[in-house]
């Protein structure tokens, strides 16, 4: 019961960015939650926290320890629902949100199936690319692609994402195919328009560290639906990400190139608001995403629609 007492206050001073705010939500003396930080950090022999009169932020052991963490509390609160629930059903009203793009193809697919599975439960899906607050706005769970920026929100990593440079074979014979990063400024590059979210270019690992880079070609456009169609019409060179592009790939439609520079992948997210009396309606849609994204053959399957 310690051990698990101690990683509820470790995830709950991580998320919350303080001693006090973990200890208010508790019930507790700051002091207490100071405490078992403490013994959590002498059992474990590595520094979780670093804590400065202004704020506590994470070492890299602790990012890496707060993803387990919550995983492990997310996995207990889902086991002690299924057996208290008592066969009782899922039902209510769950409100849910994604990015445009990525939602049109792998989550509104995925709903009716959901529905299927718990009719007692009414589902509202909003795809958007603005970063939606869930918490203010109602929302019960949001899917996002990409690194999280820090916030109290909790989240379990769904899958992998990575990014691609990619091209039709009859453009890559048309004009070459380029070895480096720095070939792509000889290149017409299919890019987001300045107006759009993207704004560091594109990711490249080279010589052990991630370079962003900003391609240029004679078009380019704010919307990434585009930016894929025009890729698949032979007009150049894309950045886009695997959940786009790995059905082309294994049809042979486009080709992968420079995947010696691929920068580390980021993630595929379920976040919400908080983990404790988490609706069973909710944790069952997570699970749900997370088998399906789980099963080997859904990515390289025929696009959703």
């Amino acid at each position: 019961m310690d051990r698990l007492k101690q990683i509820e206050s470790f995830v709950a001073v991580a998320t919350k960015g303080s001693l006090t705010a973990a200890a208010n939500a508790e019930g507790v003396a700051p002091a207490v939650i100071g405490r078992r930080i403490d013994a959590l950090e002498s059992r474990l022999g590595v520094k979780l926290l670093v804590r400065t009169t202004r704020k506590i932020t994470l070492t890299h052991e602790g990012s890496a320890f707060l993803e387990d963490c919550q995983r492990l509390l997310s996995d207990i609160a889902n086991a002690e629902a299924s057996v208290s629930a008592g066969g009782v059903k899922a039902s209510g009203y769950l409100k849910i949100t994604a990015p445009a793009g990525f939602g049109r193809r792998h989550v509104a697919p995925l709903v009716p199936k959901f529905m299927a599975l718990h009719p007692d439960v009414n589902v509202s899906l909003n795809l958007s690319d603005r970063v939606v607050d869930i918490v203010n706005e109602g929302y019960d769970c949001a899917v996002r692609v990409g690194d999280l920026p820090d916030s109290s929100l909790v989240s379990v990593r769904l899958a992998d994402n990575r990014r691609l440079c990619v091209a039709t074979p009859a453009y890559l014979k048309r004009a070459g195919t380029p070895k480096h990063p720095n070939d792509l400024a000889r290149h017409e590059c299919l890019t987001l328009s300045s107006d759009a979210s993207q704004t560091r270019g594109w990711a490249f690992l080279v010589d052990g560290a991630v370079t962003h880079l900003r391609p240029s070609g004679r078009i380019d456009c704010s919307d990434g639906q585009v930016l894929h169609d025009w890729c698949t019409a032979g007009l150049g060179l894309a950045w886009r990400s695997t959940w786009e592009v790995e059905h082309e790939i294994a049809k042979g439609q486009l080709v992968s190139v420079l995947d010696d520079f691929a920068a580390p992948p980021n993630g595929i997210f379920a976040v919400f608001p908080h983990a404790k009396h988490l609706p069973l309606r909710v944790r069952l849609w997570i699970d749900f995403l997370k088998h399906s994204y789980g099963n080997a053959g859904y990515w390289n399957g025929p696009p959703q629609a």
